[in-house]
Parts: C-alpha cells; sequence; structure tokens
C-alpha cells in the first residue's frame, strides 16, 4: 500500500502537479527512503535531463549586519572571526564572474551582508553598474542578494540587468522567530513579492538543521510554491563558532537526502540547488544530491565558508553523467 501510495503521488508529480500538505508530510516521515530517491530522481530527470545549474557568488560585502539571524557569522551582535569589509571595486566583482563563467557558472551572485544595500546609494548604483558590466563581459546571467528590495528597487535592478535575485525565508513561519528577531518573516515575503511583480525571477529556500520539524519544512516547501518562485537553494546549517546555533550538530546525510527529495515531490518542475552545508553534512553522500532531486548546485566557495575544488565538483558531475548547462555539449 505505501508503495502504490509513493507510486501515485510520483506520477502526480511528473505531470508537473505539487503535492499537498497531507502527502508531503507523509513522505517527509513514513515513505520509503530508497523508494522516495528512486522516484525523485525520475521526477528531475523528466524535468532537466542530464543538465545542471551551476552558480557562483561574491561576497562583496561582508559582515557588521545589524540583523541578529543565529546562524549567521556576519552578524554584528555575535562574536565570530568572519572578515569585515565594505563593497567590493566593480572591477573585482567582474573578474569574479569571468572566473566563474571559465569554471562553468551560468549565473553568478553579488552578494552583500546587511538588510538591505539599496540604504546606501553609492552601494546600489556600483552594484547595478557592476550587473550591466557581468552581462555585456560574461556569458553568466547578473544575479543579486542584496536584503530588502522595494517595488522601485527591484525596478532599478531590471534596467540594470539582473536577471535573478537570491532572498530567502529560511525556515518556515512559525519557527523564523526562533531564528531572526529584528526583521520579520514578513518583510522577506514582501521582498519575493516586490522582485517577481517586476519581472525578476526569484531564488528562495532555506537552511536546514536549525532546530525545526519536519512541519517547518513541509510549510516552508508550500509556501515558496504558493509564491512562485523560480529556484529553491537547499542549504545546511554549518555550525560556526560564535553564533547562537555553534553547538547544534550536523544533519544526518539521510535526513538532508530525504529533505531535497521532499523538495522535489513540491517543486517537479522548478530548479532545486543543494549549496551551502553540503560537504559537511552529506559527506562521501553529496553525488546523491542530484538522485534526490537536486538539479543544481554551487560551485566554489560560500559566503563565510569555502567549498570543494570547482574541479571536483565537476569530475562530479562527469561521473554521474550530467553536464553543467553552460556546456551542453
Amino acid at each position: 500500500m505505501t508503495s502504490q501510495r509513493l507510486d501515485q503521488i510520483a506520477e502526480q508529480a511528473l505531470a508537473g502537479e505539487s503535492v499537498g500538505r497531507d502527502d508531503a508530510m507523509w513522505l517527509a516521515r513514513e515513505a520509503d527512503f530508497d523508494e522516495l530517491l528512486l522516484h525523485a530522481n525520475r521526477i528531475r530527470e523528466h524535468f532537466h535531463g542530464n543538465v545542471v545549474h551551476l552558480c557562483s557568488i561574491i561576497n562583496a560585502k561582508s559582515g557588521e549586519c545589524s540583523e541578529d539571524c543565529k546562524f549567521c557569522s556576519q552578524s554584528a551582535h555575535y562574536q565570530t572571526d568572519v572578515d569585515v569589509h565594505s563593497l567590493a571595486s566593480g572591477a573585482e566583482i567582474v573578474d569574479a564572474a569571468r572566473e566563474a563563467a571559465e569554471i562553468g557558472a551560468d549565473s553568478f551572485g553579488v552578494v552583500t551582508s546587511g538588510e538591505g544595500a539599496c540604504k546606501n546609494r553609492d552601494d546600489f548604483d556600483a552594484i547595478c553598474s557592476a550587473a550591466k558590466e557581468i552581462g555585456s563581459a560574461t556569458d553568466a546571467a547578473a544575479c543579486v542578494s542584496i536584503g530588502v528590495l522595494s517595488p522601485e528597487n527591484a525596478a532599478q535592478l531590471v534596467a540594470a540587468g539582473v536577471r535573478r535575485i537570491n532572498h530567502n525565508l529560511e525556515t518556515s513561519a512559525r519557527f523564523y522567530p526562533e531564528i531572526c528577531t529584528t526583521h520579520p518573516h514578513a518583510r522577506r515575503v514582501a521582498t519575493v513579492q516586490n522582485a517577481k511583480a517586476a519581472g525578476l525571477e526569484v531564488c528562495c529556500g532555506g537552511i536546514f538543521g536549525m532546530g525545526e520539524t519536519w512541519a517547518d519544512r513541509v510549510d516552508l516547501a508550500l509556501q515558496l510554491r504558493d509564491l512562485g518562485v523560480d529556484a529553491v537553494p537547499i542549504n545546511f546549517l554549518n555550525p560556526i563558532p560564535g553564533t547562537p546555533l555553534e553547538d547544534r550538530p550536523p544533519l544526518p546525510p539521510l535526513e538532508a537526502l530525504r529533505i531535497i527529495a521532499l523538495f522535489r515531490f513540491v517543486h517537479p518542475s522548478k530548479e532545486i540547488k543543494v549549496c551551502g552545508g553540503r560537504e559537511v553534512v552529506l559527506r562521501d553522500l553529496q553525488s546523491w544530491m542530484f538522485r534526490a532531486g537536486a538539479s543544481g548546485t554551487m560551485l566554489g566557495n560560500y559566503l563565510t565558508t569555502r567549498g570543494r575544488a570547482a574541479g571536483d565538483d565537476l569530475q562530479m558531475l562527469a561521473d554521474l553523467g550530467l553536464v553543467p548547462r553552460s556546456r551542453p555539449e
């Protein structure tokens, strides 16, 4: 009976239909793990074939953030050894974008710390200028993750040639106050809505392993579906010394893979990118993230932690018979 139920849910997903909350909770808690991954992989292959999305980022402005997100080493509320620097120059940003495109990234994100780079007119104008040059100097799509956006800010980014923003909800609305108290969950949602209304694509997901329940994970997945986001980044907590979550143990690899599979069923046709924390949590099972339904990942380093060497990730893809979107041949 359980196999039959999973078969029926999978056929629904293969038809492009998201699952409901009851089915999502069943997938999270009860579905056979091996069969779940088998079907998640089928869904990924159906919508994405053997092509994967690879992105890369630059931590263009680091540290001294006024917000108190408990997972973040850049918060000024905590004592960490994070690097602190003002906005990188346009040349530094564009050079990093060129390097990312050369190693196979099809999108490049300019990321700044703080609630919103838009509050600093000079920084915002510099980011827009860099985005224009990325579009003309590389084959990578220009993306930004610069905090809160008003409708006017979003329109200006579109005019600058930005294709996509990243703005994660991080976790469910219920659990969010346990993670951040300096700005509300609703403000994050509003930024997503403003970006969508302006015509920007939205990359929006969360961090897992912060103490949330399976119900929180399901609720986040469903909220992202209802917001119509275009890509879902899945990050796993990599506890940073000095932050309130420094002592949380990493998620077990199989639990992390089940989270990826759950999101594939809820978002059957969307990009699902496994990014921060994958090296720490998945360890020797990193290649399994694609069998669990991931259709993309991040090359290179993250904001304040190091990633794997790009060559290792590209070899992993080749071993799996997968190809970067930027290199379809």
